[in-house]
This record gives structure tokens, C-alpha cells and sequence, in this order.
């Protein structure tokens, strides 16, 4: 009477274990179809993101290349920029030298000294 009263109190309990066998059961099925495919998909999506990667590096580097040609570029400009400022300079100087030169009045002559007029200072012999 004991083991059928324990039997009777333990066929619930296997039929519950039952249920929960068969759930995992299609849980494990579905695992098997489910896990391959959303693995590979993970495994593409990190070479995509190891890609992009790669390409935003390659990217950077080009535009930090372009960033030391544009620099270069400036730096080169300036140094021409006040060479040519020099050479303006220069070149007004010689326009004005050129041009206080073009109006200026002739010097005169000087005089012989035979031809001098006596200012008074002079010894006489």
C-alpha cells in the first residue's frame, strides 16, 4: 500500500518531468537549426567590422597625409608670400631712388678757380 501511495504521489512528478523533457527537447532542437546560422552571421559581421576597420585606418592616414601636404603647401606659400613682399619693396625703393633721381635739378658746375670772383678771405701774395 506504501508503494502505491508513493506511486501515486510520484506520477505527477513524472509526468511534469516528462512535459520539461519534451521542452527541452524541442529547445535543443531548435538550438541545433537556430545556433550554425547565427553563428556564421556573427562571424561575417565581425570580418565586415574588421574591414570597415581596416578602411577607416587607411582612411585616417590618407587624410592625415593630405593634412602634412596641405601644411607643407601653406609653409611654402608663406615663404614666397615675404619673398615677394621683399622683392616689392625692393622694387618701390628703386622706383623712388629712380624717380628723386629723374627730378632732381642738375648740380651745378663748379667754377675754376681762375674765374672765381674774390669773397675777401683770400691772402693776397
Amino acid at each position: 500500500m506504501s508503494l502505491t501511495a508513493v506511486l501515486m504521489a510520484a506520477l505527477p512528478a513524472f509526468r511534469d518531468l516528462a512535459r520539461a523533457s519534451r521542452s527541452a527537447e524541442k529547445l535543443f532542437d531548435t538550438l541545433r537549426r537556430e545556433f550554425p546560422p547565427t553563428l556564421e552571421a556573427i562571424r561575417l559581421t565581425g570580418l565586415e567590422i574588421t574591414e570597415l576597420t581596416d578602411e577607416l585606418n587607411e582612411g585616417v592616414a590618407k587624410a592625415s597625409q593630405t593634412a602634412q601636404q596641405v601644411d607643407k603647401s601653406l609653409t611654402t606659400v608663406r615663404h614666397q608670400a615675404r619673398r615677394v613682399n621683399i622683392g616689392t619693396r625692393s622694387v618701390i625703393a628703386g622706383i623712388q631712388a629712380a624717380w628723386g633721381t629723374f627730378n632732381r635739378r642738375p648740380a651745378p658746375k663748379p667754377v675754376p678757380r681762375d674765374r672765381q670772383l674774390p669773397t675777401g678771405r683770400e691772402r693776397s701774395p
